[in-house]
């Protein structure tokens, strides 16, 4: 079994809504089992990051919990949020915007460095 998993988000669509809760339901279970998790924000996911936005979508119809509040759950639970360097200005994300869960700021190289490691298990999405 994985000690570790690692979650990119890369080419979830923000405006398919019903996709957005699903990766931090994992990784709240998977830091609920007492496995570390990383999320990974690159390209349009970083948008998720700025103060007001994750707020605003709901995944599901009836619109009863955010996906910041999916977001809240899986980082109260142990969860780690790392921006991606390269697609913080393209989606206007700065430090003075982002969440409070936003736990620091990372490129390629620390996410190609962490799924290699033994004992990691990737997810992307």
């Amino acid at each position: 079994m994985a000690d570790k998993i690692v979650i990119m988000l890369l080419n979830l669509d923000l405006n398919v809504p019903g996709t957005l809760g699903a990766p931090f339901f994992q990784a709240t279970v998977a830091a609920a089992m007492d496995i570390e998790v990383e999320i990974y924000f690159a390209a349009r996911t970083t948008r998720l990051l700025i103060r007001g936005e994750a707020e605003k979508i709901y995944p599901g119809n009836a619109q009863q919990k955010s996906v910041y509040s999916f977001m809240q759950d899986a980082h109260e639970s142990g969860a780690r949020f790392y921006a991606c360097a390269g697609a913080m200005d393209e989606n206007g994300l700065t430090l003075d915007n982002a969440i409070a869960e936003l736990d620091g700021v990372r490129g390629g190289g620390a996410f190609i460095g962490e799924v290699v490691e033994d004992n990691v298990a990737t997810l992307t999405y």
